[in-house]
């Protein structure tokens, strides 16, 4: 829980860490645009100036100087109005049919110079437009880069987290296979010596326990084929084994339609998912409460409720508890309820997920497998 916390907090540093640098940017664009905006501005002022002389020109005006001045705008849009509103000239404008409108946008703008009895409009440049949209795009560009790169990194986490278990429950089986046979033999010897024995039988049942353990373990990594079964049987031998294994103080119900309920499974692996949501539940009991078992057959899928009347889960811990690692136990691998939904979502096709959760008072996984 502290790994999962300790992962959280980072996430949320490098969220406020790219705010910050996403600001700062905006920040500096904005700056630097406005500055260019001014120097358009004093430009267009010096540009309504020479026209003015140009307009007020005699025999002394240096005439050279002012066109020099007026052909020297290739690049800021103008529209020069007289006093009655009418259009005395205007320059770098592509949409002629329309220099009415665009004279009006640009009065409304506010960006005009009043030289005499004429007004300058004018608009930003098409360098500073660009300019002043540049740093969304490139904020944009990045942060689909970050995006993506996220997404490489963690479906390579994920897979090599995929790898680890894997490798590690067929190892598993394997350590267990040789040992297994052993006490296999030894029962079989024990059998034969002492077939009055009434713990024999129990112990025989303990050691192909074992076995199917073994069998679940090794399957992990691989797809087995998936074969009707019934899941009533399947709750059934779960049911029994819990039983057995768990204080009197645990109380352990079932709700199961009286028809077999037939669904495309691996029996073996699906009895290791409501097994692990069991275990699980009499741990958050911490050894005395109430288990039910629901199960739901609908016309298009089978539905399996686990409920327990445990400490819960807290809501910002929902979303982590089929994470590899995260465990709230004090000892634990943090592995059950992730290979459950590897069980569930990968083999089976299907669905596993918290139902509802109070602190306190209990929680629900709810299981839905298609037919």
């Amino acid at each position: 829980m502290q790994w999962t916390d300790r992962i959280r907090q980072t996430k949320i540093l490098l969220v406020i860490a790219a705010v910050i640098i996403a600001v700062t940017s905006l920040l500096i664009s904005h700056f630097l645009v406005k500055d260019l905006s001014n120097e358009e501005r004093k430009k267009m002022e010096v540009w309504a100036q020479a026209l003015h002389a140009l307009n007020h020109a005699d025999e002394n005006t240096d005439l050279s100087l002012v066109l020099d001045v007026m052909q020297g705008n290739t690049t800021i849009p103008v529209i020069v109005l007289n006093d009655k509103g009418g259009i005395d000239d205007y320059r770098n404008i592509q949409d002629t049919l329309h220099l009415d409108q665009i004279a009006q946008r640009m009065l409304k703008a506010g960006d005009t110079i009043v030289v005499g009895s004429q007004i300058v409009c004018y608009d930003e440049s098409v360098l500073l437009k660009r300019l002043s949209q540049y740093p969304y795009w490139q904020l944009g560009v990045v942060m689909i880069f970050v995006v993506v790169a996220i997404f490489a990194l963690l479906s390579s986490k994920k897979a090599e987290q995929n790898k680890v278990w894997v490798g590690l429950s067929k190892e598993t089986a394997h350590q267990l296979g040789t040992p297994i046979s052993s006490l296999m033999a030894w029962v079989e010897i024990l059998k034969e010596n002492h077939p009055d024995d009434d713990l024999i039988p129990e112990m025989d049942k303990d050691v192909k326990r074992l076995e199917r353990i073994a069998e679940r373990f090794s399957k992990i990594g691989s797809l087995p084929e998936p074969t009707p079964g019934s899941m009533n049987e399947v709750i059934a031998h779960v049911v029994d084994y819990m039983r057995r294994r768990t204080s009197n103080k645990v109380e352990i119900t079932t709700q199961i339609p009286d028809h077999d309920v037939v669904v495309n499974m691996n029996a073996s692996l699906f009895e290791w998912v409501i097994e692990n949501l069991c275990k699980n539940a009499v741990d958050a009991m911490e050894g005395a409460g109430k288990i039910s078992i629901q199960l739901i057959d609908d016309d298009h899928r089978v539905v399996i409720e686990v409920t327990d009347t445990g400490k819960g889960i807290r809501k910002k811990d929902i979303n982590h508890v089929f994470t590899p690692g995260f465990t709230t136990k004090q000892r634990g691998w943090g592995l059950g309820l992730s290979l459950a939904r590897r069980i569930v979502e990968d083999y089976h096709k299907g669905k596993i997920f918290v139902k509802s959760s109070e602190v306190g008072k209990g929680t629900t996984f709810r299981v839905e497998l298609h037919k």
